[in-house]
C-alpha cells in the first residue's frame, strides 16, 4: 500500500504542560511553536510513523519572568537545544481508538524512550477535498531523566518544582484528497 503523508493542522492543535508547583498547586504552560508529520500505509493508523517537533523558545507560561528562567540553562537551554524532538518507533493498538505510541524523545541532548497514550478521534473528509485525522496524545515525563535538574526549596522544605512533567497535546492533521 502507498505511504499517506499527513501534515500538521497548527491553527487545529495545541500542546500544553502542567508541572508541580510547590507542591500544592500547578503551573500550566504551552508551545505555541511547533510542527508534527505523521505518514502511514494509507489510512491505517496503526502504521503511523510520527515525528514532533517542539521549538523551545516558543515556551509560554503567561509569565515572562518565568519563560526567560525555562528557557535559559537552568532548565531547557534554548540556545543550545533550541528543539524538542519525538520520533515513534511503533503505535500499539490497546482496544477502541485507544493505542500506545512508543518512540524517543529528545530534550537538552538527552534521548530516552517514552510510552504515551494516544486517543484517536476519527478520520473524515472535510467538504474541501482533504482528509483529516484528530488525536488527543497524553503522557508524563520527569524533567530530570533529560537534564532539566534546576530545584530549589520552600522554607518547609518542599520542591518549589515538580520533577514530573505531566502533557496533552490535541492535534488535527490533514492529507489531500487522493482522486
Amino acid at each position: 500500500m502507498a505511504n499517506t503523508k499527513w501534515a500538521l493542522e497548527p491553527s487545529h492543535s495545541e500542546v500544553t504542560f502542567k508541572v508541580r508547583h510547590m507542591m500544592i498547586s500547578n503551573v500550566s504552560g504551552q508551545f505555541k511553536k511547533f510542527d508534527s508529520t505523521v505518514e502511514t500505509d494509507g489510512n491505517d493508523i496503526a502504521t503511523a510513523k510520527v515525528r514532533f517537533t517542539a521549538d523551545v523558545d516558543s515556551i509560554s507560561t503567561n509569565n515572562d519572568q518565568r519563560d526567560g528562567h525555562l528557557k535559559s540553562p537552568d532548565f531547557f537551554d534554548a540556545a543550545t537545544h533550541p528543539q524538542i524532538v519525538f520520533e515513534s518507533t511503533s503505535l500499539q493498538p490497546v482496544g477502541g481508538d485507544a493505542y500506545k505510541l512508543h518512540g524517543n524523545l529528545t530534550m537538552r541532548g538527552t534521548t530516552r524512550p517514552v510510552t504515551f497514550d494516544v486517543e484517536h478521534g476519527g478520520i473524515l473528509n472535510d467538504g474541501w477535498g482533504n482528509v483529516r485525522a484528530g488525536f488527543t496524545i497524553t503522557g508524563k515525563v520527569n524533567r530530570k531523566d533529560y537534564g532539566l535538574n534546576w530545584s530549589a526549596l520552600t522554607e518547609t522544605g518542599g520542591l518549589v518544582v515538580g520533577d514530573d512533567v505531566k502533557f496533552e497535546a490535541h492535534t488535527e492533521f490533514v492529507r489531500p484528497a487522493q482522486g
